[in-house]
């Protein structure tokens, strides 16, 4: 199958971008609007883009309505800063729900029942139960050629480490995390660790295997195109 890219749509497009890269990192983001309420959502579409200074990248689409831009945006624009959170696996299920969009008003650790710690430089909260939090002041805001998809581009001021993760010479265990990733509007553990190469006997036992669904739903089971999926990375239920 090739499929023309010029000619989708932003809904189609984004299927298969998220559908392609896999696993993603999801950075659950933290701001505190100019009026001082906190907000929480995952964005996937995240990566480091620097060293020195270390620097992350979000990619930030519009609301479900494809217009009204998210109170992520809105935030970080306005008051220059954010927090990166890493999330684990008993978070899965908080992560997904700060993906609803909740009126602006609303301060999301306290409806979603998340308990915040105090960063250092910026006003934002982090995730207190986090093992990971990454704080951040704004570097430069990307637009869209067309739509209201922004691309921003934040400066890691302090790393905030659990301390048992923290090992020598600066490194962290991540065999000891356990995160999970972004498949398509799906997720995934990461529960193993290879250096290469693999033994062939290895390689031939996984060739062809799926990957083990941990939700008892089918194999061909996706929330893509049901009513609680939307094109913007925001969950309607």
């Amino acid at each position: 199958m090739i499929v023309d890219a010029t000619q989708l749509d932003a809904a189609h497009a984004y299927k298969l971008l998220i559908g392609s890269i896999i696993p993603r990192a999801i950075a659950w983001v933290s701001t505190r609007s100019a009026d001082g309420v906190d907000n929480l959502a995952p964005v996937s579409f995240f990566t480091a883009v620097g060293r020195k200074p270390p620097k992350v990248s979000l990619s930030l689409q519009p609301r479900s309505d494809g217009v009204t831009l998210k109170d992520t945006f809105v935030n970080i624009r306005d008051t220059g800063e954010f927090v990166v959170n890493i999330a684990t696996l008993p978070q899965a299920d908080v992560v997904h729900r700060s993906a609803f969009e909740f009126d602006s008003e609303v301060d999301e650790f306290e409806a979603l029942g998340l308990a915040k710690d105090s960063c250092e430089v910026v006003r934002a909260p982090r995730v207190k139960e986090s093992p990971i939090s990454l704080e951040c002041v704004l570097d430069r805001i990307f637009a869209a050629e067309q739509g209201n998809d922004h691309v921003v581009w934040g400066q890691v001021v302090r790393f905030h480490i659990r301390d048992e993760l923290y090992l020598d010479r600066g490194r962290i265990d991540t065999g000891a995390i356990p995160v999970f990733g972004r498949l398509a509007a799906e997720y995934n553990l990461v529960d193993n660790i290879f250096t290469t190469p693999l033994e062939q006997d290895v390689l031939e036992a996984r060739q062809g295997r799926r990957m083990a669904r941990l939700d008892g739903e089918p194999d061909d089971y996706s929330p893509i195109d049901t009513a609680g999926w939307s094109p913007s990375g925001s969950t309607r239920a």
